[in-house]
């Protein structure tokens, strides 16, 4: 069961001149600084990584993936895009390995051109180990060649982020052959999904194509989240997954007081009346991912999608879909101690407020109480006291631990025509990290909090 909180409405809205420092760290005007918003400070705090995606192009005209000191303003950059232009390569959405100087992100197709260009199934995860700062390598195998291999993935993946205990590697995911299906047909197979991977062995693929676009990988990648094109109204089915998050540092203890490695995502249900609803989900991760479990081979088949391995079990835990105000938003994050899931969800007045729950059971506990839209996912202090988000144009920091004073705030910076975007927070909880946006380009800031 989930505690009992006594919530009391403390709000402490600070003067300008009693907010935290507000430091700039870019200064730049030539380029975006562009945090991914998931672990952009190096291990030892001292660094943040980013991308410089421009306003026009995105990703796909990016250029390079850099990190910039907080304390001097210098910059080094981590990768460089070879041969860039409008259609791709790209790179982008940057995140660190928790303890190792490792870095992973989004790397389009090498052949991009205007007849192939970057695209959401078309892309890979290159990781860089600063240690060996020539040496790059892709995450996961891409074999759109048929008969498909095991552990190699059909598409793009996207929004990379290493678990907290560094064994594996969570992705979004958009399939080429599903793609090639809808354009065939007309129905809706070219659905969004979530994968990890895993270093388990190297995973080599068929390069035999005329146009080779497969690729060769250093981890074992499988789809963990089941997407169907139709899903039945009313029921568990979900025709996409997205805004997810590891559970815990090291997972969540499951009622059998076992540590379990879990990601909590948004899936789309329908519900009674056929309407799309975001609700919330779980997705348990066996620990081998290497056995072909009850719906399908790994691999897919050319009118299949990859299907997750054997022991993962799917799990819904919100039931919005036929309330007043259904739905709820993310990306969601999770305390560290694996014990709640932050959300979004309309209250009683139609206003998005911040929502707990556990991944194991009980009902969504209401976190905040504003008079307008929480405008962020949260970010959890190490230790689990505090959450971090932007409401009202500022940074806001709320309280969570148990007692009096459970959901007071504060603000952490003045209100601002344009509100933070992309807050992060440092490994030791002393420090935030965020963008704002200047003339349609992204600054980096930070503050220190504690």
């Amino acid at each position: 069961m989930n505690p009992v909180y006594l919530f009391i409405p403390l709000f402490f809205l600070f003067s300008c001149n009693q907010l935290p420092q507000e430091i700039r760290v870019s200064h730049d005007n030539s380029k975006n600084f562009d945090l991914d918003g998931r672990h952009n400070f190096s291990p030892d705090d001292h660094w943040l990584v980013y991308d410089t995606r421009p306003a026009e192009g995105g990703i796909a005209a990016c250029r390079a993936i850099e990190k910039i000191n907080i304390e001097t303003g210098e910059v080094r950059v981590l990768y460089r895009v070879n041969n860039p232009h409008v259609y791709g390569p790209g790179a982008g959405a940057a995140s660190y390995h928790p303890f190792e100087n490792k870095v992973v992100f989004i790397h389009g197709l090498d052949n991009c051109s205007a007849q192939r260009p970057y695209a959401f199934w078309r892309r890979s995860g290159l990781i860089v180990d600063e240690n060996r700062p020539h040496k790059t390598i892709f995450m996961d195998a891409r074999d759109i060649t048929p008969p498909f291999t095991p552990g190699a993935l059909r598409g793009g993946t996207h929004d990379h982020e290493w678990s907290g205990d560094g064994e594996l590697i969570a992705f979004t995911y958009n399939d080429e052959i599903m793609k090639i299906l809808e354009d065939k047909t007309g129905e809706p197979w070219n659905r969004r999904t979530i994968g990890v991977a895993k270093r388990i062995k190297a995973v080599t693929v068929d390069h035999s194509a005329e146009i080779d676009e497969n690729i060769d990988g250093q981890w074992f990648s499988v789809l963990i989240v089941r997407v169907v094109p139709h899903p039945q109204p009313a029921s568990d089915e979900i025709n996409y997954a997205a805004g997810d998050g590891w559970i815990g540092k090291k997972g969540y203890k499951n009622k059998s007081g076992i540590w379990q490695h879990a990601r909590a995502f948004l899936g789309r249900v329908k519900s009674s009346e056929g309407k799309a609803v975001d609700e919330v989900f779980v997705v348990d991760i066996p620990k081998d991912i290497t056995i072909t479990g009850k719906y399908g081979p790994l691999e897919g088949t050319e009118t299949s999608f990859p299907m997750p391995p054997k022991g993962t079990v799917q799990r819904r835990l919100t039931f919005t879909a036929e309330t007043k105000y259904p739905g709820c938003a993310g990306p969601l994050h999770c305390s560290y101690d694996g014990t709640r899931i932050a959300f979004r969800q309309r209250d009683k007045n139609g206003i998005l407020q911040i929502y707990f729950i556990s991944p194991v059971e009980g009902e969504p506990l209401q976190i905040t109480h504003h008079k307008s839209d929480v405008q962020s996912s949260v970010r959890w202090s190490p230790v689990g006291r505090k959450i971090y988000y932007v409401w009202d144009n500022s940074i806001i920091a709320c309280n969570v631990q148990p007692g009096s004073s459970f959901g007071s705030y504060k603000r952490l910076t003045k209100k601002t025509a344009q509100p933070p975007l992309n807050i992060v927070l440092s490994h030791s909880g002393k420090i935030i990290a965020f963008n704002r946006e200047t003339n349609a380009l992204k600054e980096l800031y930070t503050i220190q909090i504690e």
